[in-house]
């Protein structure tokens, strides 16, 4: 019998290689997305230049992301609560090399879908950025009680487009996302060491 998370009981606790799988397979099913968008519908990827002035700006935003999620982690008791019943099913099971994919498959994947063909495809204005980013929030509605970590992600959402709008260049979202990973669960695992053990 599989114990289930003590937090919410709607889900039962995940392995590392189920959580490694998942996020696999969702990178997959979001490029082919990706790539069919770009092959059947009139659309244009954003450009991605491979830029330091870009790579630095997604590195502050991320870093700034990560930074507002803790104030809000802290100060939101509501968006606490979701956010931690969502880390331990995602971030628990996994070990910190693990943190690599984390931050690259959703990274590199969701901003290729979401601020690269849907935003182009809807209009790089303050329309395409919300809709775009009310999409990507719901995308990470684990349960009928997440609905706190939907409003942070459709935040997140908001700023990764408007980032991508401001500059131009896809590679500003992509870094933010992977740094904002990265980083993100770096500190929830190291936050959440002695109680894993």
């Amino acid at each position: 019998m599989t114990k289930q998370l003590p937090d919410n009981p709607d889900f039962e606790p995940l392995t590392r290689t189920q959580v490694l799988v998942a996020m696999g397979i969702t990178a997959i099913v979001l490029l082919v997305v990706a790539k069919l968008w770009l092959k059947f519908g009139s659309v244009t990827l954003l450009s991605l230049d491979f830029t330091v002035e870009g790579l630095l700006i997604g590195l502050g935003i991320g870093v700034g992301i990560t930074a507002m999620s803790s104030v809000v982690y802290r100060l939101w008791s509501a968006y606490r609560k979701s956010a931690d019943v969502y880390l331990n099913l995602v971030l628990k099971p996994l070990v910190l090399p693990d943190l690599i994919w984390l931050g690259l498959l959703p990274g590199m994947s969701e901003e290729l879908l979401f601020r690269g063909v849907m935003l182009p495809a809807i209009g790089l204005n303050a329309v395409g950025v919300i809709i775009s980013s009310l999409v990507f929030g719901v995308l990470h509605l684990s349960g009928s009680q997440q609905w706190p970590y939907v409003v942070w992600a459709t935040i997140v959402g908001l700023l990764l487009g408007f980032s991508a709008v401001g500059t131009g260049n896809l590679l500003v979202p992509i870094v933010a996302h992977v740094a904002t990973n990265w980083l993100s669960s770096f500190f929830w695992k190291l936050g959440h060491r002695e109680v894993e053990a």
